[in-house]
This record gives C-alpha cells, sequence and structure tokens, in this order.
C-alpha cells in the first residue's frame, strides 16, 4: 500500500533526526486537497472511515464525491473566500465532507462541540460572524433558540432532514454536481477557527491557516512510531471539535491515506473502548490520560491489537505509563501543545526512551524554551514559563479580530503558553504548573469566565469563582465558590446551579464540586485572589 511522503527522516539518532528535517516549502497548498482530492483520484477505493455503529465503511472516492457537492451547495448559497462555516456534529462521516467542502471554497471552518449549551454556542457564532451551521436533530433545538440573534447565521442545515428552519443536509447535496475545482491557496490562508478557554475574559478564537496540518505531521510519525505503516488505522475518543481529536490524529491519518474510525461516544465507556480497539483493530490511538486510566480500572484484553498510542492534555503518570506497557504491550508516547501551535513536543519510543511523567523533547521543526519572567530563555533545570519559537510550521495565524491579544501571547520570537515547567539538562521537558486559570480536566482545557458568567446569572448568585482542584482521575475538576444573595436558601441550589451551568454552558464544564461562601478573597484592585480559592480546595 503506497503511502503519502513523510516528512521526517528515519534516523536512529533523535539529534540527527532533529537536524535534518526541512519544513516542506509548497506555495500553494489546501488542506482538502491533500487530505481529500488526490487519494479520490489517485486510489477511489481506498478506505478512509470507518463508523461502527450502525456499519458504514466510507471510501475516498465516495468522501470526494461528497465534499464536491458540500462545496457547490456552498458556492450557491453564496459562501465566499474566508467565510465562516460551524460544525455542530459528533464524530460522523459528515464532518469530514463539511470540513472538506468548507475548505475547498477557500471558506474556514469552524469546529463546535456538541456539548456545548445555547450561552457557549452564541458567543462563538456571533463572534466569528459565522454565515452557517450544520448539525443534527439533537443539537439543532439550541441553535433554533439562538439563531435570531444571530444575524450574520443566514444558513442552517440538519443532517438528519428539514426541520424549523434547518434544511435538509442529504437532500441538498444529492442535488448538487459531484464535481468541483478546489480554489487554490497558499499555506498561510485561513482554514480553521478553534475557539481557546478564557482566563481573564471569553474565550478566543485561534485562527490558523492551511499549514496547521503540516504543522502536525511531523509529531505524528514520530509520536506514533514512524507512522504510516500497512495496516495502520487510527481511532481516538477526542471529540474532532478539539484540535487533540480532529489534528492530533483524524486529519494526519487522512493525509497520509490511513483510515479513521469516526465514534464518539457520549460518554466515555473504557470497557467499550477497549472493545472498539479490539474489533476494529485499532492499530495508532490518541487517548487522553482520562481514558487511559479509566481503561486501567476495567480488564484489558488479552492481546491488543495497538501499535501506537499518544496522550496528552494533562500529566499521564507513571502507574499509568507502566500499566500500558504490561497491559497493552507499548509505550506510550506523551506529547504536547496548545491550540494556537499544537504538537511541539513530544516521545518517540521507536528513537529514545521516553520519561514516565515527561512531555518529551522538542519535535522535529520546533524550537521550544523556558523563559523567565522578563520573557529571557533560562538554563536546563530552571523553571520558567515554556514557550514555542513563532516559526513552527504549525503556528497560529492570531487571534480572531483581536489584534492585541495576539501581540500579548509574545515575548519577541517565542509564543508564551502559560504552563510553567523547565528543560532538564537531556532535552526532555517536565510540566509544572499553569501560570494562568485555566483548568485542565479530563483532557480538557476550561477557563472560569464562561462558567462564572453563566452561575451569576442566576438571581441567587452574587458572586463566584471557579477554580480547578486535584483530583486524582482527572487531574483537575472544576470547583465554584458561590456567594449568595441575603436570605437566600441553599437547600438544593447547588444541583440546580451545576444544571444551569450544564445546560447554559457545556457538561463538561460544570462545577462537580461547589461551596457556598460569604465572600470572596479579592485583590486591593478588585480581582478575585484564584490562587487562594485553589490553596483552599
Amino acid at each position: 500500500m503506497r503511502f503519502a511522503d513523510t516528512i521526517v527522516p528515519r534516523r536512529p539518532d533523535w539529534s540527527a533526526l532533529r537536524a535534518e528535517f526541512r519544513w516542506p516549502e509548497t506555495p500553494v497548498f489546501n488542506i482538502a486537497t491533500a487530505c481529500c482530492d488526490r487519494w479520490a483520484r489517485q486510489d477511489p477505493g481506498r478506505l478512509a472511515l470507518v463508523v461502527p455503529d450502525p456499519e458504514r465503511r466510507v471510501t475516498f472516492g465516495e468522501m470526494g464525491a461528497l465534499a464536491n457537492r458540500f462545496a457547490n451547495v456552498l458556492a450557491a448559497q453564496g459562501f465566499k473566500n474566508g467565510d465562516r462555516l460551524a460544525i455542530l456534529l459528533p464524530q460522523s462521516v459528515e464532518v469530514m465532507v463539511c470540513h472538506f467542502g468548507i475548505l475547498k471554497n477557500a471558506g474556514v471552518a469552524l469546529p463546535l462541540f456538541t456539548l456545548f449549551g445555547e450561552d457557549a454556542l452564541e458567543f462563538r457564532l456571533a463572534d466569528s460572524g459565522a454565515k452557517g451551521i450544520v448539525t443534527d436533530r439533537a443539537n439543532l433545538p439550541k441553535v433554533a433558540a439562538i439563531a435570531d440573534r444571530l444575524p450574520d447565521l443566514r444558513h442552517i442545515w440538519c443532517v438528519d432532514g428539514a426541520e424549523g428552519l434547518a434544511r435538509d443536509f442529504a437532500a441538498d447535496l444529492a442535488r448538487a454536481k459531484d464535481s468541483f475545482r478546489t480554489l487554490p491557496t497558499r499555506p498561510s490562508d485561513p482554514a480553521l477557527l478553534v475557539y481557546t478557554s478564557g482566563t481573564t475574559g471569553p474565550p478566543k478564537g485561534a485562527l490558523h491557516g492551511h499549514r496547521v496540518l503540516i504543522g502536525h505531521l511531523p509529531c505524528t510519525e514520530t509520536s506514533h512510531d514512524f507512522f504510516p505503516q500497512t495496516g495502520d488505522l487510527g481511532w481516538t475518543p477526542a471529540d474532532w471539535a478539539w484540535m487533540g481529536g480532529l489534528m492530533n490524529i483524524a486529519m494526519p491519518c487522512l493525509y497520509y491515506g490511513v483510515p479513521v474510525v469516526a465514534h464518539r461516544m457520549g460518554k466515555f465507556d473504557p470497557e467499550a473502548a477497549h472493545h472498539l480497539i479490539a474489533c476494529q483493530r485499532v492499530r495508532n490511538a490518541f487517548l487522553p490520560p482520562t481514558a487511559l486510566k479509566l481503561m486501567r480500572q476495567v480488564p484489558a484484553p488479552q492481546s491488543s491489537p495497538l501499535r501506537s498510542v499518544a496522550s496528552g492534555g494533562e500529566a499521564l503518570g507513571a502507574d499509568t505509563f507502566e500499566w500500558a506497557r504490561e497491559a497493552l504491550g507499548l509505550t506510550i508516547n506523551e506529547i504536547y501543545g496548545q491550540t494556537e501551535c499544537n504538537l511541539v513536543l513530544g516521545n518517540s519510543a521507536g528513537v529514545f526512551a521516553p520519561r514516565a511523567g515527561s512531555m518529551g523533547r522538542e519535535n522535529p521543526g520546533a524550537e521550544v524554551t523556558v523563559l523567565d519572567a522578563q520573557g529571557h530563555p533560562v538554563a536546563a533545570g530552571v523553571e520558567g514559563e515554556i514557550a514555542i519559537h513563532r516559526d513552527h510550521g504549525g503556528m497560529f495565524l492570531g487571534y480572531w479580530r483581536n489584534d492585541e491579544k495576539t501581540a500579548a501571547k509574545f515575548a519577541g520570537p517565542w509564543m508564551r503558553t502559560g504552563d510553567v515547567g523547565l528543560r532538564d539538562e537531556a532535552g526532555y521537558f517536565w510540566f509544572s504548573s499553569r501560570d494562568d486559570d485555566v483548568i485542565s480536566s479530563g483532557g480538557y482545557r476550561i477557563g472560569p469566565t464562561e462558567i462564572e458568567t453563566c452561575l451569576t446569572g442566576h438571581e441567587a448568585v452574587v458572586m463566584a469563582a471557579v477554580v480547578g482542584v486535584p483530583d486524582p482521575l482527572r487531574g483537575q475538576v472544576v470547583k465554584a465558590f458561590v456567594v449568595l444573595a441575603s436570605g437566600v436558601s441553599r437547600e438544593g441550589l447547588s444541583h440546580t446551579l451545576i444544571e444551569l451551568v450544564k445546560a447554559r454552558v457545556s457538561p463538561h464544564v460544570a462545577p462537580r464540586r461547589m461551596e457556598f461562601v460569604d465572600s470572596l478573597p479579592m485583590t486591593a484592585t478588585g480581582k478575585i485572589m484564584r490562587r487562594d480559592l485553589r490553596e483552599r480546595g
């Protein structure tokens, strides 16, 4: 089986491998062409997507024809270069069809998490100025409830058929032509808009060019031990609305011509995950630490088809690292990156020995350092802020319509991550803590602002502060400290407020713990002292 050309030199020495690496120079690059069109032309019968339930196997030829149809639908509706289109769907064939149809039109894809509530969706759709959205019947009511407050949102499609304001996605595709000439784009032309967790303000849209895919390829190849190989098949339980799900494995697999399993559980089930991997013969997986910790708690099959596992988003822990060696017969390669610039650090067991708990070493093409408070690189062994050089191939273009925040993200040539850690003498990076208020829970990066805004919107709440507190399974869980209005009864209120956040923002960010307090610790300038709250737990 012929794969797309790899870009990392196959060398047994990491230093030599990095020294010989060069970013591909291509004046024209489009993700849809790289991941879909070329395979549809060269090998249309090649397997692209596997849907387990109900079982469906989609070839590149079929996926390409569907993407062409959707590109024609968008063009007929007046979508043009740079227009944003939202995708509010779980892992499915339709997600990839939407991405490629948008990108073929030189548009910008806006992936949205299906657990988002009305408030979270409204902010992202309004801020991005999305002209349309594709969703399903389960999520359509949330879109319908906010549609009249979104003047830019002119088109709504439902993959389950026409309903209310929504057009029938499949019917529109069926009427469109299955041929389309993909518009030429440069690597730096906008392609993807992903919103990050807000800390001191609302979420920010990280805008990426088509080059974002190229930026993910080196770590994909090395963290999956010289990917791709014959028989490889990828899967992740991480939602494709996040960089970890979409770009850590799904898109790179398609780029190389490796099939991807499209299946996301409503709630992660470790036994079902083991079963899926065994039945589908998954060889390559991106499994967040929380998923692995849950899988460790149930019996694993006697033999696993997995060849490689990459993990990131939070600390994995030595116990889970060793469990994988015994139960899965492989060494997990921990990786590191951010929405703004992903997969810059990683381990590669095929080249060097990973150290349990380390985020790994600088990937090919990545220059990563540790900065002091003045923004200057520090020596090995000295703790500071981890930073990424702006020349990385996967560096974001900037925050959507927010030049001030974009500028503040950099210290000279270095993109500041907000993560505190150090690099040891051998070049391994070690995470210590966050220097801001982002909460890392179960592989999700959660900002407090949306949650606090939602809580204070309840008539019984005067003030609220949200922090992350330690949790053995998820790394951290969300805890809310809430000040109530005078005379309000606390009975049953904790449950009410948690359900409010689930409904209005998203279940995955809802507090798992809540404490009612008389007041919150404040600075002299009126800022909440979240560090004090974290220490209280």
